[in-house]
C-alpha cells in the first residue's frame, strides 16, 4: 500500500502574516478590549508562538495602535464608505445614523472610551486615536459637504457640522456600559435632531427617516475579562 505524502505547509508571505496578526488583535480589542492585546494572547489566538508575533511588532504598544486603528477603520467604512455606492447624500447620512444607533455600536463605543483612556499612557496609541479622529470626521464633513453641493444641505461649515454630530455622538456612546433602558427617543436621536438643524432639514424629516429604517445591528459577543 502506498504511503500518502504529508501535505506540504505553505509558508504565508510576510504581508499576509502580519495581516493576521492584526485582525486577531483587532478582535480581541473590540470584544476584549485593548488590555487584553498582548503578545502571548494574541499568539494562541493564532496558534503560533509569541516570538513570531515580537518579530512582527517587538514593541506590544505598536500591536495595540495597530488593532485600535485597524478595528476603528473597519467600522467607519462600513458607517460612511470612502467609496459610497449609488444614494443621495440623505439617504447616506441617514444610514449613518441607524448603524449608530442602539446595542449594535455599543461595541465600537467601548472601543473608543477603552482608547481614549489608555492612550494618556501610551503615545503610540494616542498618536493613533488623533488620526482616527481626523479620519472620521473628514469622512462624515465629506459627506456633508456632498449633499450641501447637490443643495439637499445646508451648511456653512461642514467641518465644524460633523465635530458637532460626532461630539454628540460621543458623548451618547459614553454611556455604553450602562443601563439605557429608560432612555427616551428624544435622547437616543440626540444626534440626529443636531443634524437636523445644522443641515438645515426639516424638523423631524431625519428622525422620521431613521426611526423608519432601524434595524439594530447585533451586538457583538463579549468574552470574558482578560487576566491582569
Amino acid at each position: 500500500m502506498l504511503s500518502r505524502a504529508a501535505p506540504k505547509r505553505v509558508r504565508k508571505t510576510p504581508e499576509a502574516r502580519r495581516a493576521e496578526i492584526v485582525a486577531a488583535a483587532s478582535a480581541l480589542a473590540l470584544t476584549e478590549g485593548l488590555e487584553c492585546v498582548t503578545l502571548r494572547r494574541v499568539a494562541d489566538e493564532l496558534a503560533v508562538r509569541p516570538g513570531l508575533i515580537s518579530h512582527y511588532f517587538p514593541a506590544v504598544e505598536d500591536l495595540v495602535a495597530e488593532a485600535f486603528g485597524a478595528a476603528a477603520t473597519a467600522e467607519l467604512d462600513d458607517l460612511i464608505p470612502a467609496d459610497r455606492p449609488a444614494g443621495s447624500p440623505l439617504e447616506h447620512l441617514a444610514r449613518f445614523f441607524v448603524l449608530t444607533t442602539g446595542a449594535g455600536y455599543d461595541g465600537v463605543s467601548r472601543l473608543w472610551l477603552n482608547a481614549w483612556h489608555l492612550s494618556r499612557y501610551r503615545p503610540a496609541l494616542r498618536e493613533r486615536v488623533d488620526r482616527q479622529e481626523t479620519l472620521w470626521r473628514e469622512r462624515l464633513a465629506g459627506l456633508v459637504r456632498d449633499g450641501v453641493e447637490a443643495g439637499v444641505f445646508q451648511a456653512r461649515d461642514p467641518d465644524v457640522t460633523a465635530r458637532r454630530i460626532l461630539v454628540v455622538l460621543d458623548g451618547l456612546g459614553s454611556h455604553a456600559n450602562t443601563d439605557r433602558s429608560d432612555r427616551p427617543p428624544e435622547v437616543t436621536h440626540l444626534a440626529v435632531v443636531i443634524a437636523e438643524r445644522e443641515l438645515d432639514l426639516p424638523e423631524g424629516s431625519l428622525v422620521a427617516r431613521v426611526t423608519a429604517a432601524h434595524v439594530p445591528r447585533p451586538a457583538r459577543d463579549e468574552g470574558a475579562p482578560c487576566a491582569r
